[in-house]
């Protein structure tokens, strides 16, 4: 028997098999190799080798007369292609087998730095430090950990198991469960969306850093071109004291010294006052519109324009080799912010001020435990710190080594996240008791969650500090890497559901460089005027209903459809045994974890309001946009289902049995057979094998023929293929 492998050295592609084999040769060869094929004499482009059991220990042999090559050492570990030819005397066609092997991360690390700089991002800065107040301060900290322990870990650990396991990107791992393959599909839209308007936030923090770097913030004082009536940039400190309101020239007056009129009408100036750097970002780099009924709200921001194109590159920059890239990139984009978090710290505690805000932070109000809503605020913030149900979790669990023990990596990342958000609140809270006391306000009248802190309340306390515009490159350096950081997942995760399903992994930077490309071009209409309102819809909408529904819906497929029992085992296969705490694991992922994320899906209905931003309220057409984006993710569950069982013959109940057994193709590439004597030769792309067809290779299939007296030709039902056991050579 001789063959061939023909060996292509690009740089990010995962190693590709492809078997051929040609009826030249009564039977095949007696032995194999570890990957399962036969073993033979290889070549490789102008190289060729003879091969043993463990491919990594291929010696080269002598083979000009085949290749005109000269001897070479080993075989290259990062070969694309391997063809195998088994020939035949009597015909000359052959038979082609796809065998594709996913990438791994470099190390340990990458992993672990890869999952962490995905659950750290934007989130545990600006939105957890605002629940924790709001929320009884310190006594907050019981229900956010109890839901770590059976809302976020759970998932968070399912999720690195079932990807480890499948070796798949969240559309082709629900080989496991066929008639769920929508859910996967729902994650990519899920993801998809959020890319989106992320890389819009990534873009302000870009345009920010740029404007940091002058002499004086350009957020400093009122004598803009931008700045109007309203900005007010006075020390209010001493008037409040004295129980007074300061009009907009800076004069203190007393209710004493005017008449109830013009009181009324210093308290009316004084509420529509607002600082330099809420009037930097609305009217200077958004210069936001009126609202969708402006029609001057369609023009383009061209600074706006330039960071987001900046922005896109970078991502690019950091994913076009695959995880070999982002392996490296997230070594700055976890670590650094960290950094960052300490220096700004240590700055914090020297202000005055600083005391009030920590207090008012975390000082605990055990009353507010009694309330519903301050344990649906600890579930939904767990739940969308920590990113399970849009895909990111499965596509980096799927690039780990087979026998990574990942619940080890969700304890440690589960913790250190929860830490984070934790501990950054000390800065965040102590730099805003700074700024209240320098306003003379009470620091609940500056605490403020989402953009309007970390481009509003944090740059105004930053611009009061000396050196301000070091500490502005320092925080929206900061924003930068934790926002790249999530960034990176989201997108490897729309990347790797493209190439897994069409295949494309060869052409991986080219489906790279499409996916940068269409999403800048997508993100360019919140550039406009309009931008904010379009940002607000997307994230009211497109990650938060559609993410629950599918965490319920995944949590059921797996644990009642696949199996707890079968799902345990696949982890055993793993760790070499169960998980420790087996029981709590199967309770909680049947049972509490479903009716968990389904109380927070309720919850978020019954707390549904109609967007809006500032003192705007959207149009009803704007809503019934967002609802359709939402449903647009969930509807792929049940149209998919469909699809598969009018594709499938027979009674619907058999159809639907069917569509619910693992395909013959599901796990890992190395455990894919059945046994050691058969070659699964269904098609991998239509993983949805019954028993009746496991094994079988339609005739139809125009590059598939009779391979030897092996060959058995059974009725019409198609042609099986017999490899013998594996031997070493």
């Amino acid at each position: 028997m001789a063959g061939r492998v023909w060996h292509s050295d690009e740089g990010s592609e995962s190693p590709r098999i492809i078997g051929c084999l040609q009826q030249d040769t009564p039977k095949m060869a007696s032995s194999t190799t570890s990957s399962g094929l036969p073993a033979s004499s290889f070549g490789v482009t102008n190289k060729s080798y003879d091969v043993e059991d463990n491919p990594k220990t291929m010696s080269e042999r002598p083979a000009a007369e085949e290749s005109g090559s000269k001897p070479s050492g080993e075989l290259e570990t990062d070969a694309t292609e391997i063809r195998i030819t088994v020939n035949r005397a009597d015909d000359d066609k052959s038979i082609c087998l796809n065998v594709e092997e996913r990438g791994v991360w470099g190390n340990k690390i990458e992993f672990i730095l890869s999952c962490l700089s995905f659950a750290v991002g934007l989130g545990n800065i600006w939105r957890f430090p605002y629940l924790c107040y709001r929320n009884g301060g310190g006594a907050f900290l019981i229900p956010y950990f109890s839901m770590l322990c059976i809302t976020g870990l759970p998932l968070f650990y399912f999720e690195l198991s079932f990807g480890q396991y499948g070796q798949e990107g969240p559309i082709t791992i629900w080989k496991a469960v066929p008639l769920f393959q929508g859910i996967g599909i729902g994650m990519f839209m899920i993801a998809f969306f959020i890319a989106l308007y992320y890389n819009i936030i990534i873009a302000w923090a870009f345009f920010y850093l740029f404007s940091s770097f002058t002499a004086e913030l350009p957020w400093q004082s009122c004598d803009h071109w931008w700045n109007t009536a309203a900005c007010r940039r006075f020390d209010t400190k001493n008037c409040t004291a004295n129980n007074g309101l300061m009009s907009r020239n800076g004069t203190c007056y007393l209710e004493t010294d005017v008449s109830r009129e013009e009181w009324q009408l210093l308290n009316a100036s004084s509420e529509s006052m607002k600082l330099p750097a809420d009037e930097y970002f609305h009217n200077f780099m958004l210069d936001i519109s009126e609202g969708f009924h402006d029609d001057e709200g369609h023009t383009l921001q061209w600074r706006l324009c330039l960071c987001l194109i900046l922005s896109w590159f970078v991502v690019f920059l950091g994913l076009f080799k695959g995880v070999t890239s982002m392996g490296k990139a997230v070594y700055f984009t976890a670590l650094f912010p960290y950094a960052v978090l300490v220096i700004l710290f240590a700055r914090a505690v020297t202000l005055p001020g600083y005391i009030d805000g920590i207090t008012f932070y975390i000082t605990p109000e055990w009353s507010k435990l009694l309330t519903a809503r301050v344990w649906a605020d600890a579930a939904m913030q767990i739940f969308f710190s920590l990113g399970p149900c849009w895909g990111g979790l499965i596509t980096l669990a799927s690039y780990n080594k087979f026998n990574n023990n990942c619940l080890r990596d969700a304890i440690f990342i589960g913790i250190a996240n929860c830490a984070t958000s934790f501990f950054s609140g000390f800065v965040i809270f102590g730099i805003v008791g700074f700024m209240a006391f320098k306003l003379g306000v009470p620091v609940e009248e500056v605490a403020a969650q989402g953009a309007g802190l970390a481009f509003v309340a944090y740059p105004e306390a930053v611009a009061r500090l000396p050196i301000s515009p070091l500490w502005s490159i320092l925080f929206f350096v900061m924003l930068l890497t934790l926002g790249l950081g999530s960034q990176f997942t989201i997108v490897q995760t729309v990347i790797t559901c493209l190439v897994d399903v069409f295949g494309l992994r060869r052409h991986y930077k080219t489906m790279c460089c499409v996916v940068c490309t269409v999403g800048c071009i997508l993100g360019l209409t919140m550039c406009t005027r309009h931008g904010m309102f379009i940002l607000q819809l997307l994230d009211n909408y497109s990650g938060t209903y559609s993410a629950l529904m599918i965490g319920c819906l995944e949590l059921i497929a797996i644990m009642w459809v696949y199996g707890v029992d079968n799902f345990m085992d696949d982890i055993k296969s793993m760790l070499g045994g169960y998980p420790a705490g087996y029981y709590y694991w199967k309770f909680v992922w049947k049972y509490i974890t479903p009716a968990s994320v389904f109380m927070i899906l309720l919850f978020t209905f019954i707390d549904y309001s109609p967007s809006s931003y500032s003192n705007y309220e959207f149009p009803v057409w704007a809503d019934v946009l967002g609802w359709c984006i939402s449903f647009s993710c969930i509807a792929a569950v049940p149209v998919r289902a469909v699809w598969l069982i009018l594709g499938k013959s027979g009674p619907l109940e058999a159809r639907i049995q069917q569509l619910c057994r693992p395909a013959h193709d599901w796990g890992p590439p190395d455990r894919k057979r059945t046994d050691d004597t058969t070659l699964n030769a269904i098609d991998s792309k239509t993983p949805l094998a019954n028993d009746e067809e496991l094994y079988e290779m339609e005739r139809e299939s125009s590059y598939l023929t009779r391979v030897s007296e092996e060959w058995e030709d059974e009725e019409d039902d198609g042609l099986h293929m017999k490899v013998p056991s594996r031997t070493k050579v």
